[in-house]
């Protein structure tokens, strides 16, 4: 059993998938750890900051949806923490482990091939090969 687990989630249905595992490998007294990362885009000569202020607010707000569904998929007696940051998928995952000594991260892999595999997995991807902790891939069909 793990005293900290991290669940990161990009707000997919693939994601859902997980709660199940999550709940079978925390402890009793454990904590889980819903994630999920907002990018962040800046402004350029080609976007106006009204623009980019605005999807950056959509950005944050989708993240923080994705956090409360995710939580919500979980029996209220469990321990959990919800976490919204900005940054780096990956980058940021790793940062928050180091951050809340997370003992195991449980990630989604799409399933999917080609374009959408190397945009949707390309996070879990990246996790499972910088990550120094254990990392549970869920493979989804």
């Amino acid at each position: 059993m793990y005293q900290k687990i991290l669940l990161p989630t990009d707000g997919s249905g693939y994601a859902e998938q997980e709660v199940d595992r999550v709940t079978k490998l925390i402890a009793d007294d454990g904590e889980i750890i819903v994630l999920s990362v907002a990018g962040k885009l800046t402004s350029s000569a080609f976007q106006s900051r009204t623009k980019v202020r605005k999807v950056n607010e959509r950005l944050l707000k989708e993240a923080k949806d994705a956090v409360e569904h995710m939580a919500g998929k979980f029996d209220p007696s469990l321990n959990v923490k919800k976490v919204v940051k900005t940054g780096f998928p990956a980058e940021t995952i790793n940062e928050v482990v180091e951050e809340e000594g997370v003992e195991l991260i449980v990630i989604s892999a799409s399933g999917k091939s080609g374009l959408h595999r190397f945009i949707l997995g390309s996070v879990a991807e990246e996790v499972l090969k910088t990550a120094d902790i254990d990392v549970l891939l869920v493979h989804n069909n």
